[in-house]
């Protein structure tokens, strides 16, 4: 079929067009230098430039993950949480689609023909479950610790989800490779850096998506709350995520004890450390082989993650006016899960990325080897869009840590000063039990002071009321809220 001018000038109009659009974006390069804002104590300035690299109305759930990190790092709790419930309603359209949708790998033909860029970014499985953590975290510095538990069980909720979704998603990667004749494992892409998601810290991960330290304050919650059994649960899935960690092993022993040991006027602290940033993803392009018409060589881009140490320095210990030092055991490698949850997604990518290759050389190898001349510049055209466009998904949540460590002390309730290498805070410490965040980035350590309101575990833990009339009144003050806005739709489940 001839190939007239309009369709080689519409076709140039594509190429040039895509370059200026979202699939020609680079979130590595923009984030790079969020990040660099950020280690040099500059939120304000991150801020600024998220919000100019973002400008259209209808933000993604990548630029809420960003802002509400941002927010938390610059003490603005409140508006962290309302930011990262901006981002949790996505998700739960997500979770709601996916039900219906899991195994449909192919669904978006954008991600066939020109990249993964095209699909939109539902978030990788880690980072979904870290924002119920996050947002826990938020709540519990706020002081609202009924809307953290709140969090705490929608990260079980979600962590089921996923498991459901993924499962049968691996199960139509299988069928569809087998199908068609494609091999989908590490050893069909020549060139690519294996040993970056081959490490033993890596294989020793049950998954992609379940962290140790989540289901560890899942438990430090449930115990402030007194519901032991719920707590007994939390502390036992954070031991059989992450075994042989003392932390983690003491916070299930004590779990009976510490009632008991508690005296007036002291508070059962968790320190909680995140250092660093996640991993950067970047493009690696390889080489793969098609056949139409002969053997011919398309190029085509995957993933690849980088550790970034430049921003990563975890300090081994906190000191509690000088005197009290207490060691910080790593919990969480947010850095080994997102390696694991790419090495766990690449069958997916390989699929798809073998498929635009085939795509994209019979349609170049059919105008080239045309005898018409408007289908050979055509050719030429399609060449070009095709280099352009070509590129790995670099998006991911950048200011995530990288490394999670934790402590956990009683003191005394007031004022004391606490240290990480040689950056100090002195932090209002209240309640029975409370939670100290630092986030350390390069040189830069953002601490975050806790609020104390009346919502917190009192220092005398009172027998249980009896909950039957509570909840029902509490059920119809929530209902009302919801009518008002979807952002309020927290309860006490």
């Amino acid at each position: 079929m001839p190939i007239h001018m309009p369709k080689l000038t519409l076709a140039l109009t594509i190429a040039l067009t895509l370059s200026g659009c979202s699939v020609m974006r680079s979130y590595d390069d923009e984030l790079k230098q969020t990040v660099d804002l950020v280690s040099q104590g500059e939120v304000s300035q991150a801020l600024q430039q998220l919000d100019s690299n973002n400008t259209s109305n209808d933000k993604d759930l990548l630029y809420y993950f960003e802002k509400g990190t941002l927010q938390r790092f610059d003490n603005k709790y409140k508006d962290s949480v309302t930011t990262w419930l901006s981002a949790d309603h996505l998700v739960n359209e997500w979770e709601n689609e996916a039900k219906i949708r899991a195994g449909a790998i192919l669904e978006n033909i954008g991600s066939v023909t020109l990249n993964d860029k095209t699909r939109r970014y539902d978030g990788h499985d880690y980072e979904k479950v870290m924002l119920s953590t996050q947002l826990a975290l938020s709540h519990l510095l706020n002081g609202d610790w009924d809307f953290a538990r709140t969090e705490i069980k929608k990260t079980h909720e979600r962590e089921s989800i996923i498991a459901d979704v993924r499962a049968k998603e691996t199960d139509a990667i299988e069928k569809e490779s087998k199908e068609k004749g494609i091999g989908t494992t590490f050893k069909d892409l020549n060139g690519y850096p294996v040993e970056t998601l081959n490490s033993p810290e890596i294989m020793s991960l049950k998954n992609g998506y379940q962290s140790a330290f989540s289901h560890y304050l899942a438990g430090f919650v449930y115990e402030a709350l007194d519901e032991p059994s719920l707590a007994s649960a939390g502390y036992r899935q954070a031991i059989e995520l992450r075994p042989n960690v003392k932390i983690l092993e003491d916070g299930l022993a004590g779990l009976d004890s510490r009632p008991h040991q508690h005296k007036p006027n002291e508070t059962d602290v968790l320190m909680v450390v995140e250092s660093g940033v996640a991993p950067s993803l970047t493009s690696v392009s390889i080489p793969i082989p098609v056949i139409y018409k002969g053997l011919g060589v398309i190029p085509i881009s995957f993933p690849v993650l980088h550790s970034d140490p430049t921003h990563t320095t975890a300090p081994i210990t906190v000191s509690v006016d000088n005197v009290n030092t207490q060691p910080l055991s790593m919990v969480t490698s947010l850095d080994a899960m997102s390696k694991r949850a790419l090495k766990d997604d690449m069958q997916g990518i390989i699929l798809r990325g073998i498929l635009r290759a085939a795509i994209k050389g019979a349609s170049q190898q059919a105008l080239m080897g045309s005898n018409n001349g408007y289908a050979m510049l055509a050719g030429v055209a399609l060449n070009a869009v095709n280099v352009i466009t070509e590129s790995a998904d670099e998006r991911t949540w950048r200011t995530l840590p990288s490394t999670i460590n934790v402590a956990r002390f009683s003191i005394p309730t007031g004022k004391h000063e606490f240290s990480l290498s040689s950056n100090k805070k002195t932090l209002d410490i209240n309640g029975a039990h409370t939670l100290v965040v630092a986030r350390v980035i390069s040189n830069q350590v953002y601490w975050s002071q806790p609020v104390y309101t009346a919502k917190m575990p009192a220092n005398i833990i009172a027998p249980p009321a009896p909950q039957i009339e509570p909840q029902i009144v509490q059920k119809k003050a929530v209902s009302k809220k919801v009518s008002k806005s979807s952002t309020k739709k927290r309860s006490k489940k």
